[in-house]
């Protein structure tokens, strides 16, 4: 059976909260694919992004893939020219089968016929081109069949802004793509995306803009002539386009400016962006304008402009998310000011099996703060220790040893992510009305009937819970302590998120015992900056990281 939650579990008796409205929807999974949206303001303190510390549009297309496989040149729209091999077959009134050459004045010489120019005829004309010439001599009862067989191949020199100029093999009819992509493709920080030159005998014979082929598809298919050049020049003028995009780039002009239309039409936006903040310098001075997006597309935009692009229209409702032991969808729509309390006494759980004092939230913006106490936590650590002096060589080789000790221990703490657990369970059963975010994962637990034990044990394991067993008593079970346990740092994670040491709690079901390591070192100081570390580690990932 589904039960609403008790209200009076809930909150207290003055802060009882309304049921939410039957009018508010559920939410499905393709609803919204994220649900949290970056909003940026007309006056930030972010610095200018710098066009050339952000990778060029399109740096992926040259990882091998034009490379894979060489055209044939067989197609039939391929031209015909000199060095090409064409089997000929004749029947009827007269036979004949010979694999002709093209030679060097583009002719092929049929026996009995002479001479008959096939350069500069496509693949598809040839059969028709051949067959009129030898019925000419042979018109009645005469059958003809030809086979372009093949092609002679040719060398193209790859060379400019590239990562290996060179020259490379090929036939006739392979893109450009595919020298390039043999080369090595473009030079990222250096190389034009925008101006690709292909000439001939020193003369260009076509220019080829990247942008068409990776926005419409749409690429230059010029027909290579051994010796053949192909010049990557150097990069023009750029912007930066950052924010609430598909990914931030940096875009290549073709001049010094360019409209917003045309920013629009380059950039891969986010679903939901409402305004662009555009930033750079001008004649007059430094710029800052802050747009909705049908003004930015009328906007002028120059070479080193940054082009923010923001989701900043500010919903009405919010959406937030379900885990746990609970009936009914997993997400909800509320209103922007709804609290917990609303949520958890409109919601049904299953009967006698959810632990609905343990509620706890998962919320992004606490995951980012404890992401940053902690990196913030390791930095001080290492600027206090990493550069103290030393007066003697044995002390000069303790710091040595505490260094590679405090550089393992940094680098092992800045893998655990932090868990973003926000407790609004209290102790005397209590949960906290907080106002829900956009984005909130609300956990209500199950009823658990086990505790874990984990961290410097010697087996770690989860047991039955039984009423009356002590920390120590679990410990002993789980095989003791390590050789590297803190015997003084014990700490129990309570279903609902919240830390505790244990000498300070008594055990309950869904606990989780979780023993702290030993800073190895006698330095005392060290030891107990390393020890709050660890203390901070556990609190936001519930992990005893391994010393």
């Amino acid at each position: 059976m589904a039960a609403g939650l008790d209200s009076g579990s809930i909150l207290s008796s003055n802060d009882q909260a309304s049921s939410i409205p039957q009018k508010t929807d559920s939410v499905e999974d393709k609803a919204r694919a994220d649900w949290r949206s970056g909003t940026y303001g007309p006056l930030t303190s972010r610095a200018q992004t710098d066009p050339d510390s952000l990778p060029p549009f399109g740096e992926n297309l040259f990882t091998g893939g034009f490379r894979g496989m060489m055209a044939d040149g067989l197609n039939s729209s391929y031209t015909i020219k000199p060095g090409d091999q064409i089997t000929l077959r004749v029947w009827g009134g007269v036979e004949m089968e010979s694999v002709l050459p093209v030679d060097a004045q583009g002719n092929i010489f049929l026996p009995g016929i002479g001479p008959v120019k096939v350069q500069g005829t496509t693949n598809a004309q040839l059969d028709g081109k051949v067959r009129s010439a030898i019925q000419e001599v042979y018109p009645e009862n005469v059958s003809v069949y030809t086979n372009l067989q093949g092609v002679q191949p040719v060398g193209v020199f790859v060379t400019g802004y590239v990562k290996n100029p060179g020259r490379y093999a090929g036939t006739p009819n392979d893109s450009m793509l595919y020298f390039l992509d043999q080369a090595g493709g473009i030079d990222q920080a250096l190389g034009s995306y925008r101006k690709i030159k292909i000439k001939r005998n020193g003369r260009v014979i076509n220019t080829v803009d990247l942008y068409d082929f990776l926005i419409n598809g749409e690429i230059a298919r010029p027909q290579f002539r051994d010796g053949d050049t192909v010049v990557v020049e150097e990069r023009g003028p750029a912007i930066s386009v950052v924010g609430d995009v598909e990914r931030d780039y940096r875009y290549e002009l073709t001049d010094s400016r360019l409209s917003g239309e045309d920013v629009l039409n380059l950039a891969r936006l986010k679903s939901g962006v409402s305004h662009v903040l555009l930033r750079g310098s001008r004649p007059d001075g430094p710029i800052s304008r802050y747009l909705p997006v049908m003004e930015f597309r009328a906007a002028d935009v120059r070479a080193g402009d940054e082009v923010l692009f923001s989701a900043d229209q500010r919903d009405e409702t919010i959406v937030v998310q379900l885990e746990g032991s609970f009936y009914g969808p997993s997400r909800y729509a509320l209103p922007r000011d709804a609290h917990l309390g609303e949520l958890l006494n409109a919601v049904g759980v299953p009967k006698g099996l959810t632990d609905y004092q343990s509620v706890s939230i998962r919320r992004e913006s606490v995951k980012e703060q404890q992401a940053q106490a902690l990196q913030d936590s390791l930095k001080r650590l290492q600027a206090t220790y990493l550069g103290a002096s030393s007066s003697t060589t044995e002390e000069s080789e303790l710091r040595v040893q505490e260094a590679e000790m405090i550089e393992k221990f940094v680098e092992q703490a800045k893998k655990e992510e932090p868990t973003g657990r926000l407790v609004v369970a209290r102790e005397d059963g209590n949960i906290a009305d907080v106002r829900l975010q956009d984005g909130d994962v609300i956990t209500i637990p199950e009823i658990s009937d086990s505790l874990l034990i984990s961290g410097e044990v010697v087996v770690p394991q989860a047991m039955v819970y039984t009423q009356g067993m002590t920390v120590m008593d679990y410990i002993n079970s789980a095989g003791g302590f390590t050789q590297h346990a803190d015997e003084d740092q014990i700490l129990v994670v309570r279903q609902n998120g919240a830390v505790r040491r244990a000498e300070e709690v008594e055990l309950r079901s869904g606990d989780q015992i979780l023993v702290l390591p030993e800073p190895p070192t006698k330095n005392l100081q060290l030891a107990t900056s390393i020890t709050q570390i660890l203390y901070q580690v556990a609190v936001a990932t519930k992990v005893a990281i391994d010393l």
